[in-house]
């Protein structure tokens, strides 16, 4: 199958291409597109591993869904283009990242930035309709998304994995430990956020942690 895809993902993930359940996905994934508002746009579905070729990968964080917005997702989690209104998990994301190293808040929420310097964005479910949480979940995205993240942690070492809630965490449960930092923490939402993100240091964590082991910080 011909997938638009990032070349070293692409050569990667080539198995899960070729299987039943990805075949299914697509077309699935092609209908809800021609039928109804899907997020992100179709050209963005990859976004997250098309700015961060697999051999750059430094750290991952794990989201669920999309946001289901008006111009609101761009194919990194957390992430929203920068004409659009900060969500509150975002906003917390980025308190928390200036408790921890000092920086100011960013004027705005496009973590574009953070892509290009070895962070996967990566969410647990690729595409969403629109104003309907969910919505794509249980079509196939997750054994995909599943794949990528075993295949760095096999294949790649001394990764950061940051696991923010339960999803997340079950998600990367199966990362060894031994080979890779796995942070991890309650979820950066308003609800829980109070419960344990703030405070995390998770930041200056995966900092200190890619030094040790000669790699460039991120420059949150």
């Amino acid at each position: 199958m011909n997938v638009k895809i990032e070349e070293s993902w692409k050569r990667e993930l080539a198995a899960e291409f070729e299987k039943p359940y990805f075949a299914e996905l697509t077309e699935f994934v092609r209908s809800e597109y021609s039928a109804t508002t899907i997020y992100p746009p179709a050209k963005l579905i990859f976004n997250a591993f098309d700015h961060c070729p697999f051999d750059k990968v430094k750290a991952v964080i794990i989201g669920q869904d999309p946001y289901h917005g008006p111009g609101q997702a761009n194919g990194l989690c957390f992430s929203v283009n920068k004409e659009i209104k900060m969500p509150p998990s975002l906003v917390n994301i980025f308190k928390e990242i200036s408790s921890d190293t000092g920086k100011p808040m960013p004027t705005d929420g496009d973590l574009t930035r953070w892509s290009r310097q070895g962070v996967l964005l990566l969410n647990a479910t690729l595409t969403v309709r629109a104003g309907n949480a969910g919505s794509h979940q249980r079509r196939g995205w997750e054994t995909f998304t599943d794949a990528a993240i075993r295949i760095l942690a096999e294949k790649r070492e001394n990764l950061v994995f940051i696991l923010w809630g339960s999803y997340a965490q079950q998600k990367g449960a199966f990362i060894d430990r031994n080979r890779h930092l796995v942070l991890t923490s309650p979820h950066p939402s308003p609800l829980s956020a109070y419960a344990g993100f703030f405070g995390n240091h998770h930041f200056t964590l995966t900092n200190d942690y890619l030094a040790k082991h000669g790699k460039e910080p991120i420059d949150w």
